[in-house]
């Protein structure tokens, strides 16, 4: 079919991508009260870490505590960035991830260190074995305390899960807190320190390096693998709208996290009463924890993809309705087509071409998110339905703000607009000819999109139409 125009798109022209990224929604302002309230729990949390210290500092001595966070803090960039690199379809705040690791490292370790010392003098007074404490009461309040920051997050601001990725995430981030401080311990004053005060600082060197090979190189994922079973749990509560599995998966998953713990530390108890006690150590370690940590990556990873393909499958709905063009979608499926994306954008619209190719992406992503929600029913409540539906006009609103910093600006590819039936291309010739969308979308970059109409104002159903 040939026209004799293409239809309008409505869009404002920009003369640079510079000047339509200028044009973009802006930041969303930040409301004072909860930036005080921000401000309140990051200072308890900083006191509770500076208490730690000092406590370890006063107890232990200044040296043994240095030699402690030098070593502990070692692995922390490498578990954090995992994390982050899991978390790379739809990035969460940085002020959530903060959240969660300083109360790992401050509060969490704090109370599980008056617990468990207090349990410990208690069990030696009734004349009880001190193993209880690690395999009982340790696992109990360890796992409760990096726990409860992620789950005051979910109570707070349950927006801020969106799946089992960001429960696995922010528990995951909350261990990896803990463990910093927890090495700090170990390696510095019952490593280091105690060896050093003893036999001199080479005895205190070595016992660093030995107990820095058993807990950091072959034990560092312990604490983030324990805590990102009560991670599963909640990501699980996040996406369902019954009130029992709300309640239930994240108990499920504290419960599993507390039995693995008390599991990997019972091996421990094991092995020192043993006359051979690296027998008990190699199999649990080989046989027991290794599998479970591998199948929880292999989990992880499969997880992530779920999160490519649920954007693919959802937008698909946005798409038909004029939203998306259907190569748009195509390449939200898939990190290796992401990062494609943005390499063309970058190539078309230079740096703000890739910033907002990288934006492009995560907005849509969250909107397939929250379409995904509705579908699911999370959103019952008249109220909260309509801060979703108001949520979903603002990310179609910036979606296509980001689009024109990128779209138009590539002088290899012709002027296409896409109606969400139908592709409108100018030719060479300057004649505009109707083509169908073929199977397989095969121009990997986004297209323009004709003018849609106003939505109502309460529109409750299916995504606004074009």
């Amino acid at each position: 079919m040939i026209e004799a125009a293409e239809p309008s798109t409505g869009q404002q022209e920009y003369p640079t991508a510079a000047l339509a990224l200028a044009a973009a929604p802006p930041a969303k302002r930040t409301d004072r009260r909860r930036l005080w309230t921000l401000i309140g729990v990051m200072g308890f949390i900083a006191l509770c870490g500076a208490a730690v210290l000092a406590f370890f500092g006063v107890s232990g001595g200044w040296t043994a505590l240095l030699v402690g966070v030098g070593s502990a803090i070692i692995p922390v960039p490498v578990l954090v960035s995992c994390f982050l690199w899991l978390d790379r379809y739809e990035p969460e705040p940085v002020k959530y991830l903060v959240f969660v690791f300083g109360w790992g490292a401050c509060v969490a370790t704090g109370v599980a260190l008056v617990v468990n010392t207090a349990g410990s003098y208690f069990a030696e007074k009734a004349g009880l074995s001190g193993a209880l404490v690690a395999v009982l009461l340790a696992p109990l309040i360890e796992e409760s305390m990096k726990a409860l920051g992620p789950v005051l997050l979910f109570w707070r601001r349950p927006r801020a899960y969106s799946g089992i990725i960001d429960g696995i995430v922010y528990c995951g981030l909350s261990a990896t807190g803990f463990a910093m401080v927890e090495n700090i311990l170990y390696l510095g004053f019952k490593g280091y320190g105690d060896y050093a005060e003893k036999s001199g600082p080479a005895s205190g060197a070595a016992a660093l390096v030995g107990i820095f090979i058993v807990r950091i190189l072959m034990s560092g994922f312990a604490h983030p693998l324990f805590t990102s079973m009560t991670g599963i749990g909640l990501g699980v509560a996040s996406r369902s709208s019954t009130k029992a599995v709300r309640f239930l998966a994240p108990l499920a998953g504290l419960l599993t996290a507390m039995m693995l713990h008390g599991s990997w530390n019972l091996m421990s108890v094991v092995a020192a009463s043993s006359t051979k006690p690296w027998v008990p150590l190699l199999y649990g370690y080989f046989a027991v924890m290794m599998p479970i940590f591998l199948g929880m990556v292999g989990f992880a990873l499969w997880l992530r993809a779920n999160e490519g393909r649920l954007t693919e499958r959802v937008l698909g709905e946005y798409a038909r309705a004029g939203w998306f063009s259907p190569p748009e979608v195509a390449a939200l499926a898939t990190l290796g087509r992401r990062l494609s994306a943005r390499r063309w954008a970058k190539r078309v619209a230079g740096d703000a071409g890739a910033q907002a190719m990288r934006a492009f992406q995560f907005d849509a992503t969250r909107l397939a998110l929250l379409r995904d929600g509705l579908h699911r029913g999370l959103d019952k409540e008249p109220k909260r339905r309509m801060q979703t539906l108001a949520e979903e006009r603002q990310l179609l609103t910036a979606l296509d703000a980001y689009r024109q910093v990128f779209v138009g600006r590539d002088p290899q590819s012709p002027r296409a607009v896409w109606d969400g039936a139908r592709y409108h291309i100018t030719f060479p010739d300057g004649v505009v000819r109707v083509l169908d969308a073929p199977p397989t979308p095969v121009v990997p970059v986004p297209v323009s999109l004709a003018v849609p109409p106003p939505p109502p104002p309460a529109y409750a159903g299916p995504p606004y139409y074009r």
